[in-house]
């Protein structure tokens, strides 16, 4: 089914290309029933590339779904053009009145500051707060995914000891949970980040459960027992390329990076990465929406902007 963006917006004319359609328009009292309201909070440096993969995912699913791209003000974009921002995304002020029935709070590479640090880290938990009662279930990716864990529940990241950097294979621990209906019993994730969260406080914590790890890159996906929180410390939306690029490009910085860990057969750069996330991604994703937001939601029912 269609996703609902600006037609003028880059990604969307790519995706196109892929026979993900672009609904236009009005919709009909019908087709309302089968909508969603998401909005998309993009903390990534190439907006425009994580507009493309978030949208690929939202754009297979039965359902048809209105997407809002949500900017810092605090924090000005130095990868996106300003004339983008403007054109294609929103602040939390004009958005305010608003409700939504799901969010994506994306990655950003900030891992090495304390959250505190972080420039828009005031706005983002002005945002965080907001979405509790304008949002019905929010999707938390990587970073987003520990400041979510750290906002809410007081579950600080820690370093690691080398670059988490590959994709690696996850065992699912709940196969009756709605998140991971149809899930293999084992799945892969993409994986790129320098710090991780401790199981044993996760655990601990009796609002969440967690869903699925990995032996090598740990607690991979969790909930919130509500369901209005979801938490991914691995990156389901990536491309086919998308680590080769990060890879590259550290290596003519001249930076330290190992070749990523799962990825190129027989781990040889030279050959075409081999991509095993894609289904347990889009299965991910559209699950999400499906069961817990489309079924969860009480906002569906208000599609005029502006009501309480």
């Amino acid at each position: 089914m269609p996703i609902k963006v600006d037609p003028q917006l880059p990604a969307a004319q790519k995706l196109a290309r892929e026979n993900i359609q672009n609904m236009e328009g009005e919709v009909s009292a019908e087709q309302k029933k089968l909508s969603l309201r998401l909005l998309i909070l993009n903390l990534m440096p190439l907006k425009e590339t994580t507009e493309e993969h978030l949208l690929r995912l939202v754009g297979n699913t039965p359902l048809e779904v209105e997407v809002v791209f949500l900017r810092t003000k605090s924090y000005q974009s130095k990868n996106t053009s300003a004339a983008h921002l403007a054109e294609f995304y929103l602040t939390l002020e004009e958005v305010r009145d608003e409700k939504f029935d799901a969010m994506i709070v994306t990655g950003a590479p900030v891992e090495h500051l304390a959250f505190e640090e972080v420039a828009y880290w005031p706005e983002l938990v002005e945002i965080m707060e907001w979405s509790k009662s304008h949002v019905y279930s929010t999707f938390y990716i990587c970073w987003g995914a520990q400041a979510g864990l750290y906002y809410f529940y007081g579950l600080d990241k820690y370093p690691l000891s080398e670059k988490l950097f590959g994709i690696f294979e996850h065992s699912v621990s709940d196969s009756k949970a709605s998140l991971l209906k149809g899930m293999d019993d084992v799945f892969y994730l993409p994986h790129s980040r320098h710090t991780g969260n401790h199981k044993e406080a996760i655990e601990k914590t009796a609002e969440l459960e967690i869903l699925a790890e990995s032996n090598e890159a740990g607690v991979a996906l969790i909930r919130s027992r509500d369901n209005r929180q979801v938490f991914i410390t691995g990156h389901a939306e990536y491309d086919a390329d998308t680590l080769e690029k990060e890879y590259m490009r550290d290596l003519a910085k001249g930076r330290s990076i190992a070749v990523p860990q799962n990825y190129y057969p027989n781990d040889a750069p030279s050959k075409s990465p081999i991509v095993r996330w894609r289904s347990a991604a889009h299965l991910l994703v559209s699950n999400w929406l499906n069961y817990i937001v489309y079924n969860g939601s009480t906002y569906k029912a208000e599609q005029t902007i502006g009501k309480p």
